[in-house]
C-alpha cells in the first residue's frame, strides 16, 4: 500500500495568453525539471497533484479566460483530483490580493518576476546554471527567443508595465549562449519577442542595440530564419533594417504594433509619434528592405475616438496595404492613464469598427496572396493534419499569419524541413502549393 508520504509530485504547467508567457512557462519547467521534479506543460492526461496556472491579465477577455481556468482547477482540488493550486504570471501580479481573497482554493499566487520563491515551494533552488538552457512546448524546430522584459512606454490603453515592470534587457551573449543551445537542440528559426524590441540595449548598452544583437544571433550555426515581433515604431532603430537586408538568415518581416491612423488619436494615446511620420517610417523599412512582409495590430475604440477618427484609421489601412493586420476592441483597464478618460465609444460600435478594418485588410490580403500564384517559395514545415502539411514562409509568423497548405497525399516531407513550395493557388489567409 502506497503512503501519501512516499508519493511523488507530478505538476502540469498551464500556460495562457502571449508567446512571453509561454518562454516564462519553458523556463519554469526547464527549472523544476532540473530540480528533479517529474513536470509537463499543458498535459491532456489528468495524472498531475500540482497545477501551476501561468495567467495573463492584459484585457477583459484575457483576464477572464485566466480567472475561468483558475476556478476549474479550485473546483478540481475541492473535489480532490489534485492537491495543490499555484497560480503566477501577469493576472497574478495584478490582482494578487482580490485573487487570494476570492478563490482561497489556490495555495499561492506569485508575481511575473518571483519564479525562485515558487520554486521553493517545491524545496528547489533557481538553478542559475540553467541560464540559457531551455525546454521548447513548441515544435522543436521553432523557438521563442524574449530578448527583454518590461516597457518604460507611456502608452495610455496599456497594463504591461504594471505587471511586468521597466524595461530590462538581456545581455548579448546570454541570448547568444541560448540561441546556440537552441540551434543545438534542433531549433532553425527564432522569433525575436518582447514588450518592446525597439528598445533593446538602451538600459544596458546606453544605445539602442537591436541591429548588433541580430548580427550576432545571425552568426549562430544552424539558426536558418530569424523573425522580429513587437518593434515600437517611435525611435526604431534604423541600423537593424541595414542588418535584415544584408543577412540571408534574417526574415524580411516585421511585427510593429502601431494602434492607430489618426494623429490626434495617436496622441491621446501617448504613442510619441504622428501619422505622418509612421507612414514616413513604414516607407522607410520598405525602401530599405525590399519585399519585407510588414505586420501590424491596431485598436478600435480607443475613448475618444470620433467617426473621423476611425475614417483616418481606415484611410491609413487602404494606404498602407499591410501583409498582415489584427485589430483589438479597446479595452478600459484600471491604473491605466486612458482609465481616467470616458470609455465613450459603445462595445457594439468598436466591433462593427473592428470589423470593417477586417474587411478591408482581408481584400489586401487576396489582392497580395494573388500575386504570389506561380512564384516559389522557401517554405518551412511545421505539422501534418487531415491529410495536409503545414507551412510557413519567411512572411508569415506561426499561430498569427498565414500558412502554406499542402496535400500530403500526393507530396512526402518531413516535419522541421524546409521546401521549396510552388504555390498554385490563394486565398486571403492562406497559399496552396506544391514542391518543386
Amino acid at each position: 500500500m502506497k503512503t501519501k508520504g512516499l508519493k511523488k509530485d507530478k505538476v502540469n504547467i498551464v500556460t495562457l495568453g502571449c508567446s512571453k508567457n509561454l518562454v516564462d512557462s519553458e523556463v519554469m519547467l526547464t527549472q523544476l525539471r532540473g530540480n528533479g521534479i517529474k513536470t509537463t506543460h499543458e498535459s491532456k492526461k489528468d495524472n498531475a497533484n500540482i497545477i501551476i496556472v501561468n495567467t495573463c491579465g492584459f484585457i477583459d477577455n484575457a483576464k477572464q479566460e485566466s480567472i475561468d481556468t483558475i476556478l476549474r482547477y479550485a473546483d478540481a482540488k475541492d473535489d480532490g483530483e489534485i492537491e495543490k493550486l499555484y497560480v503566477t504570471g501577469c493576472l497574478s501580479q495584478r490582482y494578487k490580493d482580490d485573487l487570494e481573497a476570492e478563490i482561497p482554493q489556490v495555495d499561492a499566487f506569485f508575481g511575473t518576476m518571483e519564479l525562485p520563491a515558487l520554486l521553493k515551494k517545491f524545496k528547489a533552488d533557481y538553478k542559475h546554471e540553467l541560464v540559457g538552457e531551455r525546454i521548447i512546448t513548441t515544435s522543436n524546430h521553432y523557438a521563442y527567443l524574449k530578448i527583454s522584459e518590461g516597457c518604460d512606454r507611456p502608452c495610455s490603453f496599456c497594463a504591461i508595465p504594471l505587471m511586468r515592470g521597466g524595461h530590462k534587457s538581456r545581455p548579448i551573449e546570454e541570448l547568444v549562449l541560448e540561441a546556440k543551445n537552441l540551434a543545438r537542440n534542433g531549433t532553425k528559426e527564432l522569433l525575436l519577442i518582447a514588450q518592446d524590441s525597439t528598445y533593446y540595449g538602451l538600459d544596458i548598452y546606453k544605445k539602442r542595440n537591436l541591429g548588433e544583437l541580430l548580427e550576432r544571433l545571425s552568426d549562430v550555426e544552424g539558426i536558418e530564419w530569424i523573425r522580429l515581433h513587437y518593434a515600437f515604431p517611435t525611435g526604431f532603430p534604423m541600423d537593424a533594417l541595414k542588418v535584415m537586408a544584408e543577412r540571408d538568415n534574417i526574415c524580411s518581416y516585421i511585427d510593429i504594433p502601431l494602434q492607430h491612423g489618426s494623429t490626434k488619436m495617436l496622441k491621446l494615446m501617448r504613442r510619441g509619434t504622428t501619422r505622418e511620420k509612421t507612414e514616413a517610417l513604414i516607407e522607410e523599412i520598405r525602401a530599405k528592405v525590399p519585399g519585407i512582409a510588414i505586420r501590424t495590430t491596431l485598436i478600435a475604440g480607443h475613448p475618444g475616438e470620433t467617426e473621423e477618427d476611425f475614417n483616418d484609421m481606415v484611410d491609413f489601412v487602404k494606404k498602407m496595404r499591410f501583409d498582415r493586420l489584427g485589430i483589438f476592441n479597446y479595452s478600459h483597464e484600471e491604473n491605466t492613464h486612458a482609465y481616467s478618460y470616458v470609455d465613450d465609444v459603445p462595445d457594439e460600435v468598436k466591433q462593427e469598427r473592428a470589423n470593417i478594418v477586417m474587411g478591408i485588410q482581408e481584400e489586401i490580403s487576396n489582392e497580395i496572396n494573388q500575386e504570389k500564384i506561380g512564384k516559389t517559395f522557401k517554405t518551412l514545415i511545421d505539422r501534418k493534419e487531415s491529410g495536409n502539411y503545414y507551412g510557413r514562409t519567411e512572411h508569415d509568423s506561426p499561430e498569427v499569419d498565414n500558412e502554406v497548405i499542402i496535400d500530403a497525399k500526393k507530396h512526402h516531407l518531413r516535419i522541421g524541413d524546409f521546401a521549396n513550395i510552388k504555390i498554385t493557388d490563394a486565398t486571403e489567409f492562406d497559399l496552396y502549393g506544391e514542391p518543386v
